[in-house]
């Protein structure tokens, strides 16, 4: 293995690559030698990767990175292997991110980053998980259970055992601020945050606030819109693929400025962005294909994330909620060490984890980690497996 000196080589690979960022860069990029950490860090002598390529590692490094392949989009408990699953959503947000921050210059580590991150926290089944874990959690007096506030908790409070991946405040707030269903013509960047407000902004989210949050880079407002445009078409595609809607059922306002395919769409979008964010201290749509989005927007909405045909199982799903979050609650409280929850979830947790965490929180974490498969197997009289 050839040997190198470190006090040259990799300091002087560091510089190179921070002195192209600082010359080829935007003005309004956020640099890496800006990204700021909870637990200050030594620089490790032979490490040369600047600091979002080191959170981009660190998330494809952890668990609940992986447990994203048997995670549901949108469509759940169907049996078709080409529907969009959590892991593929995650990929499509990371390229397009990467490209429209290509051609504005930005940062493309931490934009990768804030990416793939961004959904770690989502539970089984999706939004309906989501809605129906957060009616749990609220009648359990501890907040509501929003996915971005999850995959913050996973990255910093869960991972490595409780001891978390100590990612850079800009990471951690583009994933918090990610919220790809709000609807946004333009977005501006929320700066000058400090770790203080990422947890003010935290419990705002859980309190059931319904006030927004915005990145504090463009990084993170590229993200958010990346997001949107990931889902919108896709979703369409496997809408049709499953007999749901027809193509002819498109918003004919929307196909005439985005098309009627997911090829189309996604292009459409990226290119409006590019043309209307470039040199702009903002990311923004032009007011016609945002107003064409919005109306694509409510079109799936109403044709496709409330269709009948895919809540069939809703019911069943909400009650194996309450029934593994009862289940666990009481393997805690008795201390039930065969218990899944204490093999698979407690068993070598940090002492700060377990000490800072009701047992309602944990029963929280522990479920919403679950993959899909998973999560059915926890009832042994489940129809789904």
């Amino acid at each position: 293995m050839a040997r190198y000196n470190a006090d040259d080589s990799f300091d002087k690979l560091r510089s190179i690559l921070g002195r192209r960022e600082s010359q080829e860069l935007s003005s309004t990029a956020t640099l890496s030698i800006q990204g700021v950490r909870r637990r200050p860090e030594k620089l490790l002598e032979n490490d040369y990767r600047q600091n979002y390529a080191v959170d981009v590692d660190r998330i494809l490094n952890s668990l609940a990175y992986t447990r994203y392949i048997d995670k549901t989009q949108v469509f759940y408990l169907i049996e078709n292997d080409h529907i969009t699953h959590r892991m593929l959503h995650v990929q499509l947000v990371s390229k397009v991110a990467r490209t429209i921050g290509r051609y504005l210059s930005l940062n493309e580590d931490l934009i990768e980053a804030i990416a793939i991150g961004h959904d770690i926290g989502h539970p089984p089944f999706g939004h309906d998980g989501e809605r129906i874990l957060s009616t749990i959690c609220r009648r359990h007096g501890i907040g509501e259970f929003h996915h971005n506030v999850q995959s913050v908790q996973f990255l910093e409070k869960v991972e490595r055992k409780g001891k978390g991946w100590n990612l850079c405040l800009q990471t951690l707030d583009g994933i918090l601020c990610h919220d790809g269903e709000i609807h946004n013509q333009k977005l501006s960047l929320n700066q000058g945050k400090a770790f203080d407000d990422h947890e003010s902004e935290i419990k705002l989210k859980k309190s059931g606030s319904r006030r927004g949050l915005v990145p504090m880079t463009l990084e993170g407002c590229v993200v958010r819109f990346a997001d949107t445009v990931s889902y919108i078409g896709r979703d369409i595609e496997d809408a049709i693929r499953l007999h749901l809607i027809e193509r002819s059922d498109l918003p004919g306002e929307s196909v005439r400025h985005l098309g009627e395919t997911n090829g189309t769409i996604v292009y459409s979008l990226v290119t409006d962005i590019i043309f209307n964010s470039i040199e702009k201290p903002y990311i923004a749509f032009s007011p016609e294909i945002s107003d064409a989005l919005k109306l694509l927007k409510q079109f799936n909405y109403e044709r496709i994330y409330m269709n009948p045909a895919i809540k069939k199982n809703l019911g069943a799903i909400k009650e194996l909620f309450a029934e593994i979050f009862s289940l666990f609650r009481s393997d805690i409280h008795n201390r039930n060490l065969d218990s899944p929850i204490y093999k698979h979830f407690i068993d070598g947790m940090s002492e700060a984890y377990l000490d800072s965490h009701c047992p309602e929180e944990i029963v929280r974490d522990f479920v919403a980690g679950m993959t899909d498969k998973y999560f059915l197997r926890q009832s042994s009289d489940s129809k789904f497996y």
